[in-house]
């Protein structure tokens, strides 16, 4: 079977849509770092709520969580294609997932510090 792009601008556009959530759904049903991180950002929209955190906070809040969510889901990418090409353990595909990891962990702590700048005056 060969792979037909769909170049028409609505059906196209509607195909993407669905794979993207398709992969979403993936990614919050089947990555347990993934459904963690997507239950904090839960948390952090509720403690938005309840402390009316201002429109800019709602902004870098938001970019925080989606920054952290978007790395890990490439994390997970890099991870299953990394385990397809070479399931067996191997100190370069190693070195490659480390890196991968190592983005996550600074989209993370980026996120952090992100909360805590937001948070810490609600709280004192």
């Amino acid at each position: 079977m060969e792979f037909q792009k769909d170049n028409s601008l609505f059906t196209g556009r509607l195909k993407s849509m669905v794979f993207a959530l398709k992969g979403a759904f993936k990614l919050l049903t089947t990555e347990h770092s993934v459904m963690v991180q997507f239950s904090l950002g839960i948390l952090i929209t509720i403690a938005g709520f309840y402390f009316q955190i201002s429109k800019t906070e709602w902004l870098l809040q938001t970019l925080a969580i989606g920054l952290v969510l978007s790395i890990e889901g490439l994390n997970t990418a890099v991870e299953k294609i990394a385990d397809f090409i070479h399931p067996e353990f191997h100190e370069r595909i190693g070195f490659i997932k480390d890196i991968a990891a190592g983005a996550v962990f600074f989209a993370a702590m980026t996120a952090i510090a992100i909360g805590v700048i937001i948070y810490i005056p609600y709280l004192t």
